[in-house]
């Protein structure tokens, strides 16, 4: 059995949806919808979320269709920032 990144595809072709949180100081407002930002490839908006300032990223997500083992249907920050570095080798 091969390791999970050399065995797994990701279309970075997919449509992909990036939203943000309303924020007040810097932190999500749970009681309020994100919204979208920009849609377009999963590959704009993972591009699209780099560009954000770190100390803001956790206040956005992407929507796209799951593509198991790695991409699942709303990415967090962190889950983002794992893809845009697994990216190059995929």
């Amino acid at each position: 059995m091969g390791n999970v990144v050399t065995d797994s595809k990701v279309d970075f072709g997919a449509l992909a949806v990036l939203h943000k949180w309303p924020s007040l100081a810097n932190q999500r407002q749970p009681d309020r919808e994100p919204y979208q930002v920009s849609q377009g490839t999963l590959d704009q908006c993972i591009s699209a979320f780099m560009e954000k300032p770190a100390t803001t990223r956790h206040l956005y997500e992407i929507h796209t269709a799951a593509q198991p083992p790695l991409v699942t249907d709303i990415l967090s920050s962190e889950h983002v920032t794992e893809l845009s570095r697994l990216r190059e080798f995929l």
